[in-house]
């Protein structure tokens, strides 16, 4: 259980999505996307329990170990590297008082906002058309209308990162009374 929030929240803001390979002077880091996902886990659930929203916060959480791997990597590692992430997610879940494995309709909530994310940087970010979005990429959820993403310094996003930690956290607790 030596896992600790400031470790994730470093590792997270150095690790970019993407392979790096966005626009801006900054990477967009799995900590940013990290945030995005727990915010737009919100807005499709407003009355969604803190747990939901911390889950959301922390559901890259593993890649401060194993790194931001692109899909077709992932695929092609296979299973060993499936098995290795979540095992380190269950460990991260536990160690921040979250159930091991998220029910499946939470798993579901934070994946489809996790493919909102995915949409929005790749039309935002990564040079994609929306178009491209679906029959390249594969991702059926549409990228948010209002919303700039705007790529930040490491340390800044690292604040954030633990910031956003901090208040899902706390908002956990006051769940719990």
């Amino acid at each position: 259980m030596d896992i600790e929030i400031e470790d994730i929240a470093l590792g997270l803001s150095r690790n970019t999505r993407w392979n790096g390979q966005t626009q801006g002077a900054h990477g967009w880091s799995v900590a940013q996307h990290s945030i995005l996902v727990s915010d737009i886990v919100r807005s499709l659930q407003p009355k969604a329990h803190p747990r939901v929203i911390l889950a959301a916060l922390l559901h890259d959480a593993s890649e401060y170990v194993t790194h931001d791997l692109i899909t077709p990597l992932k695929a092609a590692v296979g299973d060993v590297f499936k098995e290795v992430e979540s095992r380190l997610m269950a460990a991260v879940y536990t160690r921040f008082g979250l159930p091991p494995v998220p029910a499946p309709e939470v798993k579901a909530l934070i994946k489809k906002a996790d493919w909102i994310s995915a949409a929005t940087e790749a039309v935002q970010l990564a040079g994609f058309t929306e178009k491209e979005v679906k029959t390249v990429l594969g991702i059926k959820e549409k990228p948010l209308v209002g919303v700039t993403l705007t790529p930040l310094p490491v340390a800044e996003v690292q604040t954030r990162f633990l910031d956003a930690f901090r208040r899902a956290e706390a908002a956990v607790r006051l769940a719990s009374r």
